[in-house]
């Protein structure tokens, strides 16, 4: 079946992240034997093998109640326990916002549940994930799927609370009331839900290789958690956002389709957006022949794809129901009339093996960078020792004063490049001062300045447009210091590039491009976030919200994300202003030691003539193991830069692939 398709990409998935780690784990070995392994690098490489282990694929599913999305889950994922493993009854079911994962560091299943009290805080959820005091933690029992399907039933569970409070929670809000609507009485108590987030652990085979499933609630919920929309939704890889056929597309539907969905997954994104058009199986008529049953389908189909705008090839008709049913009797006729493994193979096909990509592209960026450079690093030592090979064969028979006028010749190189590197260093000195510069701008400090001018400027405003220029001039401070930062950058590369070019071209040190530094990536996350803060005041569900409330969502989530961009900044151009001139470091100590033993070398060869040929013996040996040590590299390169795995359709296990 098509799960069994999708669990095999995702052991494939799984195998290749295993190799990779193997090869970093080794390059990082062959570094610390051969005493090559700055303390930039052993950070980084270490940076990479924790993030390549903690590497997780990320499906969200968005839909308004009673769309069948949790069913849709259970039918894709979880069929094989027998039953639905998430509830999933008519009517109201997944009241907050449920993680599905594996925790590598917990030895037994788990559901954790976060009050939904918390919300008076200003804190948001991704902070209270670091505090485990602040959550309910219940145990599943793996062996027992009635005992787990009871637990998860917490997950739905609602409570009354006073007006007052739903309020303050941020709640209730009479114009979303439609019993308000009609009788303009307020209510003196209010359904709330009892938690704020869920987070479900358990060792299911795909959350063991990696997957991680966001179930979110309905347009409300993610309107009073703008934190699903500003960070977890577009840090996942794929969006399923989920209709129901028998209802078609309402107006709530296109409300959370134009302000949470769809923005956050357009343009490079938009391949990893799909719909399932689930409940297919009440267009099923006993009275009617299937072609006509299949036209009425695709009839929906067209719609939905015209009203979302987006391709018909992205709409996937279900019935997660029947699906459901199909895999847990071993029915292949429903199965397959569920239409569920278009679905899955869509799944399997398209985002699993991007996902995939991204990542290795992240490794080659970090790691691969440093591989390339401790090459040409060993290539550089390879062509001095041929050329110091090919100088000292043509001493052979030469006399003495020809000696001697090379020990001079050398004397003299030698002490212009010692000037050189005199010069050098004061060029690091003025680097060291550029860069004070550029890091005072990322400061913390500093923005956290900007954070408590636009509190004050907000508390202060009484009007919506007040509100909104709050916002804008937030963003506008956050990216005018990052359009500094930018300027100081290439201002610091320009000098960096001198420096480097200046070895080559006087003293033959390999070329090597210096690492970049950019501020690019940051400023599109700003500009998101700044649409976002829009898309946030415009909302159906917080347009009304009280303003203290609006003002308060507004920090926890947009801003606490501003501050995180801000935070990465100044981490990558730290790790940047450390690493960059590492490579130059390098070859100027390397260049100074050849120097060094060429000179001894003369000078011994002068006193006997024994030495030159014991010498000649030492560099052929010396580069023999230089060619060895480049053919190493060239494997772990090769490793790292292979195909991506594919998948053998006559077997269960990821092709081999040759390195």
């Amino acid at each position: 079946m098509a799960q069994d398709q999708f669990s095999l990409r995702m052991r494939a998935y799984d195998a290749w992240k295993v190799d990779v780690l193997q090869t970093l784990e080794d390059f990082q070995h062959w570094l610390d034997t051969r005493e090559l392994n700055e303390s930039e690098n052993d950070l980084r490489i270490y940076e990479t093998l924790e993030a390549l282990r903690k590497d997780r694929l990320t499906l969200a599913f968005v839909a308004e109640f009673s769309r069948g999305k949790t069913e849709l889950i259970n039918a894709i994922f979880f069929a094989n326990y027998g039953r639905r493993l998430l509830p999933s009854e008519a009517g109201r079911t997944t009241m907050c916002p449920s993680e599905l994962f594996y925790d590598r560091d917990s030895k037994q299943a788990y559901l954790r549940l976060l009050p939904i009290e918390t919300r008076r805080e200003e804190r948001s959820i991704s902070d209270y994930k670091t505090d485990p005091l602040q959550w309910v933690s219940m145990p599943l029992d793996i062996d027992s799927p009635e005992q787990m399907a009871e637990a998860l039933r917490e997950v739905v569970k609602t409570k009354l609370v006073p007006l007052k409070i739903a309020r303050a929670l941020g709640l209730y809000d009479e114009s979303q009331d439609s019993q308000y609507k009609k009788t303009k009485a307020l209510p003196e108590q209010v359904e709330i839900p009892m938690w704020r987030h869920a987070l479900i652990s358990f060792p299911h085979p795909l959350l063991q290789q990696g997957l991680v499933i966001l179930d979110t609630p309905g347009l409300n919920a993610l309107g009073n958690e703008p934190e699903l929309t500003v960070n977890m939704l577009p840090a996942a890889q794929a969006v399923l956002f989920v209709l129901a056929a028998d209802t078609g597309v309402t107006r709530s539907d296109l409300d959370m389709w134009e302000h949470h969905v769809h923005r956050q997954h357009s343009s490079q994104h938009t391949k990893h957006l799909a719909v399932a058009l689930n409940k297919i199986d009440t267009l099923w008529d006993d009275l009617k022949d299937n072609n006509t049953i299949n036209a009425s389908i695709e009839s929906q189909r067209r719609k939905v794809a015209e009203l979302l705008g987006v391709d018909g090839k992205q709409v996937f008709p279900v019935s997660a129901q029947k699906g459901l049913v199909g895999k847990v009797r071993n029915d292949a006729a429903l199965l397959e009339r569920s239409r569920l493994q278009t679905l899955e193979d869509f799944l399997s096909e398209q985002v699993l093996p991007n996902k995939l990509e991204v990542l290795r592209d992240h490794i080659l960026r970090e790691v691969g960078g440093l591989l390339e450079e401790t090459y040409t690093l060993l290539d550089g030592r390879l062509q001095q020792t041929s050329k110091e090979l090919e100088n000292l064969r043509a001493l052979r028979g030469k006399n003495a004063d020809v000696i001697q006028h090379l020990m001079k010749k050398s004397r003299e190189e030698q002490a212009t490049y010692l000037r050189n590197v005199e010069g050098f260093q004061s060029s690091r000195r003025v680097l060291q001062s550029q860069a004070k510069t550029m890091q005072d701008a990322l400061s913390l400090d500093a923005f956290d300045a900007i954070i408590n001018k636009t509190r004050k400027d907000m508390t202060g405003a009484w009007t919506t447009h007040g509100l909104k220029r709050g916002m804008q001039s937030f963003f506008d401070g956050a990216r005018e210091t990052m359009d500094q930062v930018a300027m100081h950058a290439e201002q610091t590369r320009t000098l960096i590039r001198a420096t480097y070019r200046k070895f080559h071209e006087e003293h033959g040190l390999p070329a090597v491009t210096p690492k970049v530094f950019s501020v690019d990536q940051y400023n599109m996350e700003l500009h998101r976030l700044l649409e976002e803060a829009d898309a946030f005041r415009n909302s159906p569900v917080t347009a009304m919200t009280e303003q203290s409330l609006l003002i308060k969502k507004f920090f926890v989530s947009l801003v606490s994300q501003a501050r995180s961009v801000f935070f990465r900044a100044n981490q990558e151009a730290d790790a940047w202003l450390k690493e960059v001139m590492n490579p130059l470091v390098q070859q100027i100590k390397d260049h100074k030691r050849v120097m060094e033993k060429r000179l001894d070398t003369l000078r011994r060869i002068s006193e006997s003539r024994d030495t030159l040929e014991g010498k000649i013996n030492e560099l052929e040996g010396s580069r023999g193991e230089l060619r060895r040590e480049l053919e190493t590299l060239s494997r772990l390169r090769e490793t790292l830069q292979r195909p991506l795995p594919e998948m053998n359709d006559e077997a269960d296990t990821p092709l081999a692939v040759a390195g």
